[in-house]
């Protein structure tokens, strides 16, 4: 299993001019060595390009995408990394997505798929990151 962040998801559903090349080529090769996952905050996330649920669950089908839930270790691990980034000078109020995305990865040992690296390798170190900086 393979959970695919939601800015590379977005790049291949709103065709980025940008990154829709990177983010395609590494969801296509990847699906042939992991099955493909997100969970219900990338699908929130994912849920802006979206006129309707409907649409955006074929689009999800097509893109061969299955929606895991988040499991409570990883719940709670993501509550202690975000008060990690607080004690560290971190800005934001609430929990911010990469916090839940990259627990749902450590707490179920899986890979992520992202262009933001930065965040999932500084609180996630067990977590194997796959981003444009270390793309094999």
């Amino acid at each position: 299993m393979l959970l695919v962040d939601s800015n590379v998801i977005l790049d291949v559903v709103c065709d980025d001019p940008t990154w829709a090349r990177w983010s395609r080529e590494q969801m296509r090769a990847r699906s042939l060595v992991h099955p493909l996952a997100i969970n219900g905050i990338v699908y929130a996330e994912v849920s802006i390009a979206f006129n309707s649920m409907d649409n955006l669950d074929k689009a999800m089908d097509a893109l061969g995408l299955r929606v895991l839930e988040i499991p409570r270790p990883a719940l709670f691990l993501a509550g202690k990394a975000f008060l990690q980034y607080r004690r560290q000078g971190g800005i934001k109020q609430s929990i911010l997505a990469d916090f839940m995305v990259g627990a749902h990865a450590a707490v179920a040992g899986v890979p992520v798929l992202t262009r933001d690296g930065q965040r999932y390798r500084s609180y996630f170190p067990t977590v194997e990151v796959i981003s444009p900086d270390r793309a094999s």
